[in-house]
């Protein structure tokens, strides 16, 4: 069973499109605003922190190196209980 081909179906046609749309997986996750909402910076590319304590994160199997890091919670977001990891190779 194809799609309508009438001279009336504008209307049919572009609400099916509309409904289709949804079930692309990038087109959800870029409309939906859910990525925004768990991004620990609320969609900025910088955010300022307070340094609660440096941790040193052992890397995987074939290589032995200990990864400098620091435990971060952002200012902005002081009440919530968020804590990031940031990890530098300096």
């Amino acid at each position: 069973m194809g799609k309508c081909r009438g001279l009336h179906t504008a209307r049919k046609l572009r609400s099916h499109r509309w409904d289709q749309k949804w079930h692309d997986k990038q087109y959800k996750k870029a409309h939906l605003g859910t990525a925004l909402k768990a991004n620990p910076f609320g969609g900025a590319f910088h955010a300022k922190g307070i340094v609660l304590e440096k941790v040193g994160v052992e890397a995987k199997q074939p290589n032995s190196a200990i990864r400098k890091c620091v435990r971060v919670q952002p200012i902005s977001f002081i009440s919530s209980v968020d804590i990031l990891y940031l990890t530098s190779f300096g």
